[in-house]
């Protein structure tokens, strides 16, 4: 093949960017990167307002396929490279995406101390109870006793169960949806970006290959609409236990306040992003010294 017929081609696929999904048939990746999209253009926030930070994985592969400022991070390090981001420029809406398995689990203590600190982003994570980029080994969220490539045996361990934590951890929005259901998951990713603090949606997603037992049928058999429930979220006690439920998966707003953002409370801030302070007169000459 010669170099203009190769530039060609290039160009066309160039044309066409983003490129095709590579997730597999049935994935909840496809209904959570929709409501994604949609999510973020009902905020009516312009395209370069919103920085977003992938982990590894599944959910980390959709940095190829949004056309946003995009940061694809380590395993389980989203978050606080989130929070860097924020913090230099607190103007930004930051949003996360990450699976189970980097969010609880590699990222777990950076999970907890986001949630302390009430950090201004938005934590959207793909829950499907499995590691399944790299073949449905067991993840912090899979039930007590299943079989998988890393427990062929069964799992000792017991499920963590992240809305719980979140609620008992002071965290300022905590929601819970189900990934298929795409026009509820939106709109809760729009009330996710406008609420100031630190918000969670779990998402449940079916992973049809490597987590075959939890299917659609199966979650749509087990889940219950909090507002069904007459569930009001301004009740801590009262959204812990819906969390701790096991006859049914209650989906929706289980909590919500307000209080002062992280960056809200730092006085360095309170003149505007640090993006927008001239570095020119600051000498670090006796820091380094100190060092030397």
């Amino acid at each position: 093949m010669d170099v203009r017929s190769t530039l060609r081609k290039l160009s066309i696929m160039l044309k066409t960017y983003p490129f095709n999904p590579t997730w597999c048939p049935g994935c909840g990746n496809f209904a959570i990167w929709a409501s994604l999209k949609q999510g973020i253009a009902d905020t009516k926030y312009p395209k370069e307002k919103f920085a977003l930070f992938y982990d590894v994985g599944c959910s980390g592969d959709m940095a190829d396929f949004n056309q946003y400022y995009g940061f694809h991070t380590l395993h389980g390090r989203a978050l606080p490279t989130a929070v860097g981001a924020k913090l230099a420029n607190h103007e930004l809406k930051v949003i996360v995406i990450i699976g189970d398995g980097g969010c609880y689990g590699e990222g777990g203590t950076h999970f907890l101390n986001l949630m302390r600190g009430n950090h201004d982003v938005t934590l959207l994570v793909h829950d499907n109870h499995r590691y399944s980029l790299t073949t449905g080994q067991m993840s912090p969220t899979t039930e007590k006793g299943t079989k998988t490539k890393s427990t062929p045996e069964g799992s000792i361990e017991e499920a963590l169960n992240p809305i719980a934590i979140a609620i008992s951890n002071h965290a300022t929005f905590i929601a819970r949806e189900f990934a298929p259901d795409i026009p509820r998951l939106t709109q809760r990713i729009t009330q996710a970006i406008n609420h100031t603090g630190f918000s969670i949606i779990d998402i449940l997603q079916p992973c049809p290959i490597f987590n075959p037992k939890q299917s659609h049928e199966w979650y749509r058999q087990m889940l219950v609409k909090l507002e069904d429930e007459n569930h009001k979220p301004n009740s801590r006690e009262d959204a812990w236990k819906q969390s701790v439920r096991i006859d049914k998966l209650p989906i929706g707003l289980f909590f919500q306040e307000t209080k002062p953002a992280y960056h809200e409370q730092v006085s360095e801030l309170k003149e505007g992003p640090l993006v927008n302070k001239s570095i020119e007169t600051i000498d670090i000459g006796n820091l380094i010294k100190n060092f030397r």
